[in-house]
């Protein structure tokens, strides 16, 4: 059965959630996938960079990515 070209062979995700979140630094976060088809995130009461010392409440994050793989390796749309 021939794949789909629109459909991924690998799809990945994540969510956290946390009544209380706080830093006391800025956190050095860095999302590293290879090479990815297509990824998203989403947040909820959390800045898109934290800071230090402020106190998030009701934080819920979610992570979702797709890829395609290809003979040599993976496929991916940029």
């Amino acid at each position: 059965m021939p794949r789909r070209a629109d459909r991924p062979d690998i799809e990945l995700g994540a969510a956290v959630k946390a009544k209380k979140l706080r830093f006391d630094r800025v956190p050095d976060a860095d999302v590293r996938c290879g090479r990815v088809w297509r990824s998203v995130t989403e947040r909820k009461n959390l800045s898109p960079e934290a800071e230090p010392g402020v106190t998030y409440r009701d934080v819920d994050v979610r992570w979702h990515a797709v890829a395609r793989v290809a003979a040599q390796g993976l496929e991916y749309e940029s």
